[in-house]
């Protein structure tokens, strides 16, 4: 059943009047483009014991699965706001609907299908779609209905006003540009209901505003957590927007329990203005008390190469007062500016059956995502697009990734750089090689890009001391035998420092060596007769500055880490089986308890391998101006721990923890220290980060900045 009512949006470029689709041929590849909206489900039939269901969709063309989207658990009324873009062959063949209830560890049940007449579509016209849910087994069972927005047009009309024709995967979606930030932070919970034997629950709590989603951490055994946890949402819309929240209660082994839900309408809201709310949970106990900020749009852009504001000296002028010394206390989240030309590619890895590829551009800094147009069938394509970004961390690092469109499933990985904004050298044309997915070795292509970083000190370094921005879109964490292994050598590694650590002190016990053995018994009665508090920190800054030493006077022993590498390159492949044989191990895959304990072991693992190589790395100078800092910090504690006494140091640190709460009663908690660590790359970031040298045997002609393109 169709019902055609007046269009809720018009997209830019499209006509008013509607087209009937007989004026236009039926059977050309790719001739139309369908982009759908799977607006919500309505009263869907109950599949589980409890009385509901846990529905996702799936839609089909030709036999072919085009979409999936994601699972509304314990839902019958579920609300999805997905999009898809989809390629058309033929008018002739419908679109098939089928929902179904998931079931961990079991088939799936069937709740209902249904189809879409694509010939009774108006072309260039919205329409607003209710499908009835049938099952052919109970023709007569009612099993709700599914809603739909649809838009048909002519392919070729639709590039004139889309510059983007595809359907991208959860995690890389169609770029827009966003009006707006969304400041949450959540605060407590109060009075939750209890969803463990204990009379206690585990809770945690997740966001979502459209495609965006976040997950706070998981505050065990209480009805009255307090998160303390800030997230950023991106705002596309000038009316706002509606922030979906639902509260679980974690349990190991089994599904996590559903204590409520409730939702804030933006629109409701004023901007520039910080609003406390307190919100109830429906179907279920207690309330959120949370923070919202409405602010204005970040200066984030996408132009022509002939566009650049850096290359306009009235434009530059004003970008580089904003970020001078002068305003270092002035808007402190907005640390700096970013700008990059994203030229062109060459040699690009055919992934079509034609030989050629059909690539565009992802752009990502944090949860800033653009897009480039894509260039059909070309290998060497040129984009000629510069985007510009705010920078909230000098510490992030910019991705670009290219991928191939494709029309009846989601966009194939060409490749990948990484580059952290440390290590930008501005106004510099460079060829960097693509990598694969991991990020460890070459793949077959490079791409060009020219990138400038205007930041300011100061801000940069208060910055560092506080929480890192979290990811809205990251993968799901899997178990794997190589990065389990990975994590143990890499703990093993830290260990056998220590280890190596004590042996030597017990060889000076030992006088093993009785030169070396004597400065060592020297230098403690020393330490000890004239031991100070503040000559642990100056111990630490001379590390530093032997470590400083070493690097300029060309003795740096530091090797590149081809364990660490060689072990990433073994888990890709491993990856790449597990993408191929994951039919062949759906057992496993259905051992969600003991995965999930495995799971907890490995990322531990790597938590504390990371802890102590962010350690190694910020005395071995690998990120200098982190190193900098730290001889500025260690030189201030020195200089206090010198002139006064520990007494009033601890005295002033324990009043400001005890008011802290009184002072700032929302304040986010952090430990700077940790914080501080969280920005210095690990071993494998390292590994990840490196800049891959241009194969010979690919030598494309290099050009100067001012060369044309």
């Amino acid at each position: 059943m169709i019902l055609a009512q007046s269009c809720c949006y018009q997209l830019e470029g499209t006509n008013s009047v509607g087209t009937s689709n007989a004026d236009f041929p039926s059977g050309d590849p790719g001739m139309y483009q369908l982009d759908i909206t799977l607006r919500r489900g309505q009263n869907l039939a109950a599949r589980d014991r409890g009385g509901t269901s846990d529905p996702y969709v799936k839609f089909k063309i030709g036999g072919k699965e085009v979409f999936r989207s994601k699972t509304i658990h314990k839902n019958l009324n579920p609300v999805w706001e997905e999009k898809a873009w989809i390629l058309i062959d033929s008018l002739r063949e419908p679109l098939y609907i089928k929902v179904f209830d998931y079931d961990f560890g079991f088939q799936d049940d069937f709740i209902g299908s249904a189809f879409l007449d694509l010939t009774s579509l108006e072309l260039n016209r919205q329409t607003d779609v209710t499908l009835s849910l049938k099952d052919p087994r109970y023709p007569h069972h009612d099993l709700g209905s599914i809603l739909l927005s649809v838009l048909l047009a002519p392919r070729e009309q639709r590039e004139v006003f889309q510059t983007q024709s595809l359907r991208l995967s959860d995690l890389h979606r169609k770029s827009q540009l966003w009006r707006g930030i969304v400041s949450v932070t959540l605060i407590e919970g109060r009075e939750l209901k209890a969803m463990d034997a204990n009379g206690r629950s585990d809770p945690y709590v997740k966001f979502r505003l459209g495609h965006q989603k976040y997950k706070s951490k998981i505050v065990p055994k209480t009805l009255n957590p307090q998160w303390r946890e800030q997230f950023d949402f991106h705002l596309y819309e000038e009316r706002g927007g509606i922030i979906y929240i639902t509260v679980w209660d974690k349990d190991v082994g089994k599904k996590d329990d559903f204590i409520g839900r409730c939702q804030i309408d933006l629109s409701t809201l004023s901007k520039e203005q910080t609003h406390k709310l307190e919100v109830p949970l429906e179907d279920g106990e207690g309330r959120l008390v949370l923070l919202v900020t409405l602010t204005a749009s970040a200066a984030v852009t996408i132009s022509d190469l002939s566009i650049s504001s850096l290359e306009d000296q009235k434009e530059r002028e004003e970008i580089l007062k904003r970020y001078s010394p002068m305003t270092m206390f002035h808007n402190m989240k907005d640390v700096g500016f970013l700008q990059v030309k994203v030229i062109r590619a060459e040699a690009l890895m055919a992934a079509d059956v034609t030989g050629k590829s059909d690539p565009f551009c992802v752009v990502e800094l944090n949860n800033d995502r653009l897009l480039t147009h894509t260039i059909y069938k070309n290998l060497n394509p040129e984009w000629n697009k510069i985007f510009t970004f705010n920078i909230k961390d000098i510490h992030s690092v910019l991705e670009v990734t290219v991928y191939d469109e494709d029309r009846d499933r989601t966009a194939d990985f060409l490749g990948k750089v990484a580059i952290p904004l440390l290590s930008i050298q501005n106004g510099e044309q460079k060829a960097y090689v693509l990598k694969n997915k991991q990020l460890t070795g070459p793949t077959k292509g490079v791409i060009y890009l020219e990138i400038d970083v205007i930041f300011n000190a100061v801000k940069a370094s208060i910055r560092t001391l506080m929480p890192k921005e979290q990811k809205y879109i990251e993968e799901e964490n899997r178990l794997s035998k190589q990065l389990l292994l990975r994590n143990f050598a890499r703990m093993k590694r830290c260990i056998m420092v220590l280890i190596n650590a004590a042996y030597y002190i017990s060889s000076c016990f030992d006088w093993d060596s009785p030169p070396r053995s004597l400065a060592a018994f020297l230098l403690f009665l020393f330490v000890v007769w004239n031991f100070e508090l503040y000559m642990i920190p100056l111990a630490l800054l001379l590390l530093l500055a032997w470590n400083y030493f070493l690097i300029v006077s060309g003795k740096d022993n530091r090797q590149h880490d081809t364990v660490v590498e060689d072990m990433l390159e073994d888990e890709e492949e491993e990856d790449d089986r597990d993408d191929k044989d994951s039919e062949k191990k759906g057992f496993m895959n259905r051992l969600y308890a003991i995965q999930e304990v495995c799971v907890s072991v490995q990322n531990i693992l790597g938590e504390v391998a990371s802890f102590g190589e962010r350690i190694k790395n910020t005395f071995n100078w690998t990120v200098p101006f982190l190193s900098w800092l730290a001889i500025v910090a260690l030189s201030v504690f020195t200089i206090i721990l010198y002139f006064i006494p520990l007494r009033y140091i601890v005295l002033v640190w324990g009043i400001n923890k005890f008011t802290k709460r009184l002072r700032s009663p929302y304040a986010i908690d952090n430990n700077e220290l940790l914080d501080f660590l969280s920005r210095v790359p690990s071993d494998v970031q390292m590994v990840q980060y490196h800049e891959l040298k241009q194969d010979p045997s690919h030598s494309p002609s290099k050009r100067k900045k001012n060369n044309p393109v």
